[in-house]
């Protein structure tokens, strides 16, 4: 009877090991598939939010693009629209992307260079 019993004690062992050694795997799993992803996101926006400046073009998360005229500690104060008379004033977390000037002329440059290239092939 002790034979039994000892296999039986060896085997709970065994299987109680092997049973922390999955949930470690899921939580290590969870973790660089969950967890550390979004730490990453919330980085990347905090870093966006840090870095805005009166004249950059902002998309908001409501879909509404808009010049920053003011900003504050926590709020900014955005213009929409051509007639320059529509100005909200709204929490930064609202803020979903953010174009600066300068970045705006490189790009209209880069396709106005891409144009002429295609133009000089025909």
């Amino acid at each position: 009877m002790s034979i039994l019993a000892e296999a039986t004690s060896t085997s709970g062992t065994g299987s109680m090991g092997f049973m922390i050694f999955w949930l470690v795997l899921l939580f290590a799993l969870m973790y660089f598939m969950m967890i550390r992803p979004q730490k990453k996101e919330q980085q990347r926006k905090d870093a966006m939010l840090s870095e805005l400046a009166i004249g950059d073009t902002v998309l908001t998360t409501s879909g509404f693009y808009g010049i920053i005229i003011d900003i504050s500690d926590d709020t900014v104060i955005i213009e929409f629209g051509n007639n320059k008379n529509c100005r909200i004033p709204m929490q930064k977390a609202a803020i979903a992307a953010v174009e600066k000037p300068e970045d705006a002329v490189a790009e209209k440059t880069d396709k106005k260079a891409d144009k002429k290239e295609k133009k000089a092939e025909k």
